[in-house]
């Protein structure tokens, strides 16, 4: 059938520039909003996923940061406390030779038993060049984060669990407990309020960085 012989009814209908933004309007209403309004709405959306996205950036890159200096500092720790058992051995050696005999021992000896303390010394420095610190607990309170207690001494003279006796050298790396120092301590002495309570003696050790 030819657009002549169609009826008016089925003739479409001109499109006009007015009838598109009557159109424009109808579809704006139907959304309720104001099209600025949902442009500003859409604009704060993009910029809140993107602080939010900025942040969650800013923290991976803390978190990274902190597990490559952890990574770094406490590499060592396996190699560093397989080297206390040689630093034991070498204060060990040191230790069995009595007073009276390194005093009279000949040329021979003395420079031997200077040569095993240089090394121990040498040993000790490497290891604190790489954050290996020993602990001298000696008249310190009893701390069970650093410190094991192996046996009491009853000792009135000093505070309750004053760490009176060092057993074997502690050892720290960084913030962490390479190895605890094996201590005795003191009983029967003044009560201390800001010392940890005996019993948590058999607690000591639990920070030991056991990660390596």
């Amino acid at each position: 059938m030819s657009d002549e012989n169609k009826s008016p009814e089925e003739q479409p209908a001109d499109v006009t520039p007015e009838t598109e933004a009557a159109a424009g309007e109808t579809g704006a209403d139907a959304t309720g909003m104001d099209p600025l309004e949902l442009l500003q709405t859409e604009n704060a959306d993009l910029k809140d996923r993107a602080l939010r996205t900025m942040a969650e950036m800013e923290n991976l890159r803390r978190r990274t940061e902190k597990e490559i200096k952890d990574a770094r500092q406490y590499a060592v720790s396996g190699f560093a406390r397989d080297m206390l058992t040689v630093s034991d051995n070498l204060r060990r050696a040191l230790e069995a030779l009595p007073e009276d005999d390194r005093k009279n021992a000949d040329a021979g000896v003395a420079s031997l038993i200077e040569g095993v303390e240089m090394i121990e010394r040498d040993l000790l420095n490497q290891l604190e060049k790489n954050g290996v610190k020993k602990l001298n607990p000696e008249g310190q309170k009893f701390d069970p984060n650093f410190h094991q207690a192996m046996f009491e001494v009853p000792n009135t003279e000093v505070p309750n669990n004053t760490v009176v006796q060092v057993m074997q050298a502690g050892y720290v790396i960084g913030e962490r407990v390479l190895r605890p120092a094996m201590v005795g301590v003191s009983k029967g002495g003044p009560k201390d309020v800001a010392q940890a309570p005996a019993d948590t003696a058999g607690e000591a050790g639990q920070t030991v960085d056991k990660s390596a």
